[in-house]
Parts: C-alpha cells; structure tokens; sequence
C-alpha cells in the first residue's frame, strides 16, 4: 500500500456521501507498500480502507479484483469485503482514479514471522485456493512469464546501474525459465502477492488476507513458492528450512500437492524471485517524485534467485515426492 494520489476534504465528502457508512472522523494516508493510494478512513461506524487503483492497475481488471472478494468472503476467507454504495455500486472514482471502499480488518501483520505463523499462512493459503473454486471471472497472469520478458527489456538499458551484470543475470534466468515452466499443473485463482504485510494475525493464528490486486488464475503451487519467499527467508538472508517445511505442510495439509507439483517447486522459486525481482528493479528504476512510498531494494531477490538456483529438489522446502 502506498500514497500517490491526494484527496482533498471536498471531493472525500462528496464521494463519502454515495455511501452509508456515517459521518468522517479521520482519513489518513497508507505509506506501506508500493501499488496503489490507500487511506484508513473512520467514521461513525467503524473503519474502512479506502483505494484509489494507480496507473499499474488496469481499470478493466478490477471487476474480477472486487468481485473475487466478495466470492471468498461468501466462501468463508476472512479477506476485505467491498463496501458498495447506495445505487448498489462498489467500484467509483474519485481524484480522478478508480476507487473502492472495503471493510477493516483486525489483526497485525509479523515483521518477521515464527514457525507457527508459517505454519498457519500456508493453511490460509490452501483455504484461499479452495474458497476461490467456483469463481466466474477469469483473469489470466499478466507478471508471468510474458510479463516478465516485457519487464527484462524495459530494464535491460539501466539494470547494470544497480548491480553490475544485473543484465546479464535476468536474462540468462528468463531464457532457462521459458524454456522449462509448466504448462499442465492445477491452477485457479491464486493471491500471487502474499508477503507478511498482507497477512494480519491474532497471535499465531491468521486472522484475514488483504490486498487482492495481483490475484489472477495461475498455478496453485507457484503461489506457493511466492509465499516461500517472503515468507522463509531471515534479514540477513539466509533460508530457514524449518519456516519453509513449517509453511509447506500448514499448505499440503489442506491441499496435498500432486508428484507433478512437488517436483515444479524448484522452478516456480525460481520463477516467483525473478517476478519481483524484476517488479522491484523497475520501480527502483522509475520511482515517482513525491509519492509517499518506498521503493524495495531489488537485491534482495536477486540473492533469493541465486539460493533457488543451487537447489537439489522439492525437499529444500520441506516438500518430499512420495
């Protein structure tokens, strides 16, 4: 979450009054995050967050973003609920931008996450997968393996700037990757952005999932490498295998993975780190002047690409292959 957009109190007022959810008592700003403008908005009857969808998101997309969260709220995931207004509308605009209001949820995202969180995340994961089944809007990966090749040559020119032979790296990875990813797996809607900060907690326990706006219908098991990680890796960067097997089972437990999946999970790490490797890079590249947000340092998943390199098997995740 992020601010780039401002809103001034006129147009929050005029927009607020399409709605019933009472009268204003504060709004401020998001900083976390780096996608869209977000507000924590309270009012006379409870606290809601308010987006504002920037240029990266298509307006065309968000139906199926809304609509998916009304479908997994209806199939019991504790995710936001869309808040729609008075003439039965969810999606408005306002500054100019698309905007929707959705509920609060309560909880606290971990700054470095236990075993036990690990452990509970890949249950939610499994849930989250379950509870999408069923849903009728389809919206196909636009940060795979297309994307991805877009992404290389938009930073191909400057890549070298942040880490010498960056190029060179992206590139060589992205030609292994296309010429290996799978094209016959279990997929349906999947999160594909569930880092710590998009999870809240009460204790252990997960207590919902947030931020729905990278959601589309891929395979299941590479969401599960993206939760890998953001989920299993310390801040000094090393992996911790016990998060990972922590994490792995909390998701098989509920969703078994096929021989097939098991096997693909080296790849799709792979895959998942070059994802935001690339993402990162290019908004590190192309930061925006006076947005209230902080660009992450692409680095990091550069060194989670080059751990996932070197690894033997699905067991490096704690996953075995019976």
């Amino acid at each position: 979450m992020a601010v780039y957009t401002d809103v001034d109190n006129d147009a929050l007022a005029a927009f607020l009054a399409e709605y019933n959810i009472g009268e204003v008592l504060s709004f401020k700003g998001i900083a976390e995050g780096v996608e869209n403008s977000n507000f924590l908005l309270e009012t006379t009857r409870g606290r809601f967050i308010l987006t504002l969808f920037e240029k990266r998101v298509a307006e065309a997309d968000l139906p199926f973003f809304i609509g998916l969260m009304d479908h997994l709220a209806l199939g019991g995931l504790s995710c936001p609920t869309p808040i729609h207004a008075r003439d039965g509308k969810a999606l408005r605009r306002l500054a100019g931008r698309p905007a929707v209001i959705v509920s609060f949820l309560t909880g606290v995202s971990p700054r470095k996450p236990n075993v036990a969180q690990c452990a509970s995340v890949g249950a939610a994961l499994a849930g989250l997968h379950a509870a999408g089944a069923g849903f009728g809007i389809r919206r196909d990966n636009a940060l795979s393996l297309a994307g991805w090749r877009r992404l290389v040559n938009d930073c191909a020119a400057d890549a070298d700037k942040v880490r010498p032979g960056l190029a060179e790296t992206i590139a060589g990875e992205l030609a292994y990757l296309e010429a290996r990813w799978p094209r016959d797996l279990p997929r349906g809607v999947i999160h594909a952005d569930l880092f710590t900060d998009n999870v809240f907690f009460v204790g252990d326990d997960v207590s919902g999932l947030i931020d729905f706006y990278f959601a589309c219908n891929d395979f299941y098991a590479y969401d599960l490498a993206i939760c890998l990680n953001a989920w299993c890796f310390e801040p000094d960067g090393a992996f911790n295998a016990t998060k990972a097997m922590a994490l792995s089972r909390g998701y098989t437990g509920k969703r078994p993975l096929s021989r097939a999946e098991a096997a693909a999970m080296p790849l799709f790490c792979r895959g998942s780190a070059l994802r935001f490797l690339l993402t990162r890079l290019y908004d590190w590249l192309n930061q925006v002047p006076g947005a209230l947000v902080r660009p992450k340092d692409p680095v990091e998943y550069l060194n989670k690409l080059r751990f996932h390199t070197g690894a033997q098997g699905p067991e490096t995740y704690g996953i075995t292959i019976d």
